[in-house]
């Protein structure tokens, strides 16, 4: 081989190995880069800052549903997995939108926990973001679809509610208008007139109590309430109906036990709630009242003897209108309305109300308030937490 060959050849080598060098660096270099911006991506400027602002929910994420940049309460919302990748639900918009090219709009629902079948409402929004994001708006509708709904039952059921008594009164104003010449008849029906007359007007106190209930904040005119003070009222106001049927209402309350609400308001609750087991009662039996505190919790009770209400029923006794007796409560008047009310009432208050029954052995109804002692120290302490410093310092 002559030193003109060798010396070609030598050059060759050399030219080859210095570009598959240069290669090497230059593909480490961009895999470098490009791990570096899938720990650090680049977000158009300004967007953080909008997101922060949003009141929906936002998500920016890369083609392969990995998240970028996300709202704090993506995470608890169900539309973000814990390893940083969208949902299914919410990819799937989100490949559309990358599909397409254009914004795409869908509602949604994700499971609220690991638990149980209650589902939250999303209307999602996704849209293109340059360089090559896309952006996700998701607003949670869950509670106005909630609200649409009671509010349609709402109609639907007093419709029907108002259709009875108003049908009977037109009825027995017939019937006193033929039987005008015989006067037992008249009294008869006028009598049956007066009843359905004051089904309606309760039926419709209690409704307007209940819209109140529903439209109002509770605590708006609160102050300290003495337990026993408004249990001993509320008895004093059941014991016409009590004394009708023989019943004896006993009242067992620790005293010093002091709540912060409306006093008026817990009145009604404690009142309807003696005055159900009034009705669900036999003649001649006993109804008894307590109240204690547990902790910073106090707790009042109403138990009875009555008829007992069904595990079934149990599930289903506060909402509006339902009767556990349909044929009991067209007998003494009841309108349905009265848990439910109670039930407003405790949860405006932030407590809550538990039942426990038996068929044929009575019922329990518990509703437990905070204390207001416990309250105030409460308020005072988130008071004292997020209160910022005059000046703040690096």
């Amino acid at each position: 081989m002559s030193p003109g060959l060798i010396f070609f050849l030598a050059i060759l080598t050399g030219v080859v190995i210095g570009i598959v060098g240069t290669s090497v660096v230059f593909l480490a270099r961009r895999n470098r880069a490009e791990v570096a911006a899938l720990r650090n991506p680049h977000v158009p400027q300004g967007v953080e800052e909008v997101l922060r602002a949003l009141p929906q929910t936002a998500i920016v994420a890369d083609p392969s549903h990995n998240v970028v940049r996300a709202s704090d309460n993506a995470y608890t919302s169900g539309l973000v997995s814990r390893p940083g990748r969208l949902t299914t639900d919410i990819h799937d918009i989100a490949s559309r939108a990358w599909q397409t090219g254009n914004a795409v709009e869908e509602v949604v629902r994700v499971p609220r926990g690991p638990f149980g079948s209650v589902e939250l409402t999303y209307r999602v929004r996704a849209a293109l973001l340059e360089p090559r994001y896309v952006l996700i708006l998701a607003t949670d509708i869950t509670e106005s679809l909630r609200v649409e709904a009671t509010r349609r039952d709402f109609v639907a059921n007093v419709s029907h509610e108002l259709k009875t008594p108003i049908g009977a009164v037109t009825l027995l104003a017939e019937a006193v208008k033929e039987a005008a010449d015989d006067h037992d008849q008249v009294q008869y029906f006028s009598d049956r007139m007066l009843l359905e007359a004051e089904r309606l007007a309760r039926l419709t106190r209690e409704l307007i109590d209940l819209s109140r209930l529903q439209a109002m904040d509770t605590l708006e005119e609160a102050d300290d309430v003495e337990v026993s003070d408004i249990v001993e009222q509320a008895i004093e106001l059941a014991r016409v109906n009590a004394e009708r049927k023989d019943i004896r209402v006993h009242a067992k309350i620790t005293e010093g036990l002091v709540v912060w609400g409306d006093e008026r308001l817990l009145l009604m609750c404690f009142q309807n709630l003696i005055t159900n087991a009034i009705t669900y009662s036999p003649v001649g039996s006993h109804i008894g009242v307590g109240a204690r505190r547990l902790g910073d919790v106090i707790e009042v009770s109403v138990a009875d003897r009555g008829i007992g209400i069904s595990e079934d029923d149990q599930k289903r006794i506060f909402e509006r209108f339902y009767r556990v007796d349909a044929a009991r409560s067209r007998n003494t008047g009841g309108t349905g309305l009265g848990l439910s009310i109670v039930r407003h009432i405790i949860e405006n208050h932030g407590g809550e109300i538990r039942v426990w029954s038996k068929l044929g052995s009575g019922s329990t109804f518990t509703v437990r308030l905070q204390s207001a002692d416990a309250r105030r120290s409460g308020r005072d302490e988130t008071t004292e937490s997020i209160r910022l410093p005059n000046k703040v310092t690096s």
